[in-house]
């Protein structure tokens, strides 16, 4: 069975709290319900970390081909704008990586319009809320589908 690693970044252990009027009030044991259900449904198998820790995520990253992930879904949050050892992490593994966000992060503030990361990715997908992460996973899995 495909399994796809699912890393959220800084802060969004505080979804459904942290400004609803931007993220929702989903929490984030709410979201990863929602993407196993959808993974499911795909015939997946997810596993969804945060972590608050750049060098956390970077660990995942590295060790995921070893732990048997085809591919990741990440949402680095705000690691997104300045983390280039997270983008050389989804660099240097052999994996495909779909990056999304809850918000439309280009129609925000302006330090939110670049993203070091998007570019060691397949492509990034932003402002779907929860959806953005099942749109991401089935982006995950087209890509594996292409090879």
């Amino acid at each position: 069975m495909t399994a796809i690693l699912v890393l959220h970044g800084p802060n969004l252990n505080l979804l459904g709290k942290r400004e609803p009027g931007v993220y929702g009030t989903t929490t984030l044991a709410e979201l990863d319900a929602a993407i196993s259900v959808h993974a499911a449904s795909r015939g997946v198998r997810v596993e969804c970390r945060q972590s608050n820790h750049e060098g956390a995520l970077i660990d995942a990253i590295q060790g995921a081909a070893g732990q048997g992930f085809a591919a990741i879904v990440i949402n680095p949050g705000a690691l997104t704008h300045y983390s280039y050892a997270l983008r050389d992490a989804l660099t240097a593994v052999a994996l495909p990586a779909v990056e999304v966000h809850l918000s439309n992060v280009h129609g925000r503030e302006p330090f939110r319009h670049r993203s070091v990361t998007a570019g060691a990715c397949r492509g990034q997908i932003a402002g779907f809320g929860v959806h953005s992460y099942t749109l991401g996973l089935d982006a995950a899995l087209a890509c594996l589908a292409r090879g």
